[in-house]
């Protein structure tokens, strides 16, 4: 189909379409851009032969309409989770930012004092969110000696945190 036939077919068949749209889209300007958008298509990419102009309009304009809702539906994802994260960014203080941080800080402090391994598998649990098997893997021991590592610094951590009492009485050795 040359450009002269699509010239014909847009002649022919525009208000046609046009019509046919506006009763799907119940928009006249979105039809119209639609119609538009179908013709340029065409221009770009006539097709071979036409035997029936108007079903195969038709079917063309609906596929067009359905990739043009897939586009809106993705388009409104998208401009959703930014909208998301310009709320959970706005939300973070910076007072909230230096808490985190000097809270970050204490307990690098604290763990500063543990063994390397101990240290180490605590860590691994914690932040990498590895399991004993994994963890006992990447240090060459045991599962059961990482369970003791982890219980440990879990150990070390409350002791840093709550320690005993100058007054209190302490338990018998």
């Amino acid at each position: 189909m040359s450009h002269a036939c699509t010239a014909e077919l847009y002649l022919s068949h525009h208000g046609w379409l046009l019509s046919w749209l506006r009763g799907r889209v119940r928009c006249q300007e979105r039809a119209g851009d639609l119609v538009q958008d179908l013709f340029c298509k065409l221009l770009e990419r006539p097709p071979a032969a036409i035997e029936k102009p108007r079903a195969f309009l038709a079917t063309s304009a609906i596929r067009l309409l359905i990739d043009q809702t897939r586009r809106m539906a993705i388009e409104q994802a998208y401009l959703q989770a930014l909208a998301t994260l310009r709320q959970e960014e706005a939300a973070v203080t910076p007072l909230q930012v230096c808490e985190a941080v000097e809270t970050l800080a204490a307990i690098a402090r604290m763990l500063e004092s543990l063994a390397e391994k101990p240290r180490r598998a605590f860590l691994m649990s914690r932040l990498e969110g590895l399991g004993h098997a994994e963890i006992a893997a990447r240090l060459g021991v045991s599962t059961s000696m990482v369970k003791q590592y982890v219980a440990a610094a879990l150990v070390h951590c409350h002791a840093a945190l709550h320690p005993p009492a100058a007054d209190a009485p302490r338990a018998a050795a």
